[in-house]
């Protein structure tokens, strides 16, 4: 490296943290507070999930908080970010991730895809987190009653196929529907294990997981509870 190259990723914290800075003194004169800003470090992966686990136990008893959604924190967090997981989760309009796990501004960068299944453009942003911001945990999210998964399913059943793009859906989950004998919940909870061993597997993230930078779990989320379980 010359002196003339300078690594992204630290020019890029470099940049947030001074610029950050200087607006959270103009933050200030109006009544805001750094508390908002975010963490000058991202937590180890266990802290992050154990973090999203207490947010999560917060939404589904009720007692959500609603963090990090005040001016302050919109002030902390306009010119970096620090966010401590990457939720990769469906579509659809019940399972939006910062409130399922009661967070707010700068806490996740949220990857949605129908049945959260993957392809080379939503792995890279999947890879986007870790590899240029440090963030130490993906959480793949699946859900109950997934609607993406039903349509797919009753397509693969029938042999019929689905207008549109929505065929390639369709052949994303087509190895979870082989193994879950038509029933298909057990067809979300596997194609949820499927994307997590996809990414265990993406070359930019086997060395991070080797050094315990880097935790991918897979879960499922209860409509009717609002509960996450973890499945793998």
């Amino acid at each position: 490296m010359t002196h003339n190259t300078v690594d992204r990723r630290t020019l890029l914290r470099a940049t947030g943290l001074v610029a950050g800075g200087l607006l959270l003194d103009a933050g200030a004169a109006h009544g805001l507070t750094p508390s908002s800003a975010p963490a000058t470090s991202p937590p180890s992966p266990d802290e992050a999930w154990a973090k999203l686990r207490e947010g999560n136990r917060r939404w589904a008893s009720g007692t959500a908080i609603r963090p990090h959604q005040d001016l302050a924190r919109r002030a902390g967090t306009a010119q970096n970010q620090e966010p401590y997981a990457v939720v990769v989760s469906c579509i659809d309009s019940r399972v939006p991730p910062e409130i399922v796990f009661d967070t707010g501004i700068g806490d996740l960068l949220s990857v949605r895809s129908a049945a959260q299944t993957i392809d080379p453009l939503v792995s890279g942003a999947i890879e986007y987190g870790p590899a240029e911001l440090d963030t130490p945990l993906i959480v793949v999210l699946g859900h109950q009653r997934c609607g993406a998964v039903a349509a797919a399913a009753h397509a693969l059943h029938e042999d019929t196929r689905l207008p549109g793009d929505l065929h390639h859906i369709v052949e994303a989950l087509r190895p979870a529907y082989r193994r879950a004998s038509g029933n298909t919940d057990k067809m979300i909870r596997i194609n949820t294990a499927d994307v997590v061993a996809k990414l265990k597997a993406d070359k930019l993230f086997v060395p991070r997981i080797a050094r315990k930078q880097l935790k991918i779990v897979g879960c499922y989320y209860s409509l009717d509870t609002g509960q996450v379980t973890r499945v793998v």
